[in-house]
């Protein structure tokens, strides 16, 4: 049975068992005994449901199936560095490099003022180098695979079950359903009323972030495929921190995608000084609007308040957060989210996956050696450009606190 199906069950079962106990408080043993196999079927429907959610939030995690197998492989043996050392050495893209151009420019997509395209599929990627072994390949006293890498903000929304529309051409219109048909009792012979489902639509348009870094000849010319690996991560982790907290505190007129914080339409909640009352009745709003969530988002100074309240404080029960969950839905924490101020904070919590992202399915690197301050140096300019949007599909999916104090 799919997930709902089984909350109906359990529901249909509760109720059985709260008219029996209406109807004889002080139950035979015939009562008692069909009490006690309403509990089971209770409790079994219950580890159904659990098993049942986790299959759900697997799926809304993983990664889908690639369609073109043959596309696939050719970008995996797309090479960042490659596409830099061209630029440098001003020759042709050759190999996966030049094939993907190729095929870039089938479909309509080319770079901007000289630069290369490579796909974002390339920085998605995460590959344990280890490469110390190999005399031919790593440099003497060079441990790549040791690399120590800058602290930075967790990317968590993507993570959260986001949808993602790769490959797209253009504006992309997604077909929304704003309203329904409605059923009417009627008298013998009497006509029903009319009614019909009402239909709007949701736009991605692409919306472009980049960012300037630069790189050293030296490592540019190094021939250690732990530099590309570092290369990619270090790409994607700039690129994909914007992206992520777009999706979060994005505003068109600063020509992001709509992050949720600013979507008209969210629902918004009081937790003031958080009890788990509060906390309660944030979450019933989601469950008024028919949404099922599946995480709770805050920033670590909400972390530590949740961490620090009692759901009960006269009988020490346990914390609004405890064991990584608030309600008993997964909870997570990232910087990417801004407190409101040193003293309000702010918790979202919603079903995620209701954010549609839409990739149009390459990344442009332009290289550039003679930038002034880098050319002096020997030093490259790079710069790297990545085309998306995002859409929250159903703005009542989520709702915000942003009073809680910290």
């Amino acid at each position: 049975m799919k997930t709902h199906e089984i909350r109906e069950a359990r529901a249909a079962k509760v109720s059985e068992a709260r008219a029996l106990l209406a109807s004889s408080p002080t139950l035979t043993p015939e009562g008692q005994a069909k009490f006690d196999a309403l509990k089971t079927e209770i409790t079994a429907l219950e580890n159904q449901e659990a098993r049942a959610q986790f299959v759900d939030d697997a799926e809304r995690r993983s990664l889908g199936q690639t369609v073109d197998k043959s596309r696939d492989s050719m970008e995996r043996q797309v090479n960042v560095l490659d596409a830099i050392r061209c630029q440098v050495e001003q020759r042709a893209a050759v190999g996966a490099l030049a094939e993907f151009q190729a095929e870039a420019k089938r479909q309509g997509l080319e770079a901007r003022q000289g630069g290369v395209l490579v796909p974002s599929s390339v920085f998605e990627k995460r590959a344990t180098q280890n490469t110390t072994t190999n005399a031919a390949v790593a440099p003497d006293e060079y441990r790549p695979e040791q690399f120590i890498g800058l602290l930075r903000n967790s990317m968590i929304v993507r993570s959260l079950g986001a949808r993602v529309l790769s490959g797209l051409r253009g504006d992309t219109v997604v077909p929304k359903q704003t309203g329904s048909a409605s059923a009417f009792w009627i008298a013998e012979g009497a006509a029903l009323t009319e009614s019909s489902a009402t239909y709007g639509n949701v736009t991605l348009s692409p919306k472009h972030v980049g960012a300037l870094s630069s790189m050293s000849r030296q490592l540019i010319q190094q021939a250690n495929p732990a530099i590309e690996q570092l290369t990619r991560d270090d790409f994607a982790q700039v690129i994909g921190l914007a992206v992520d907290r777009a999706l979060i505190h994005g505003a068109s007129a600063a020509f992001q995608p709509v992050g949720i914080l600013a979507t008209a339409g969210v629902q918004t909640a009081v937790l003031g000084t958080p009890t788990w009352a509060a906390l309660v009745a944030m979450l019933e709003k989601l469950a008024i609007a028919n949404v099922t969530p599946n995480a709770v988002l805050t920033h670590a100074k909400g972390a530590t308040k949740l961490q620090t309240v009692l759901k009960n404080a006269a009988n020490g029960a346990e914390y609004l957060m405890a064991g990584g969950r608030v309600a008993d839905l997964p909870a997570y924490v990232t910087n990417q989210l801004d407190a409101v101020s040193g003293v309000l904070g702010r918790v979202i919590a919603g079903d995620f996956s209701q954010i549609l992202i839409g990739e149009w399915g390459v990344t442009e690197i332009l290289a550039n050696p003679y930038a002034t301050g880098f050319y002096e140096r020997g030093d490259v300019q790079i710069r790297i450009l990545h085309t998306m949007d995002a859409v929250v599909r159903q703005p009542a999916a989520f709702v915000i606190s942003s009073d809680m104090a910290i």
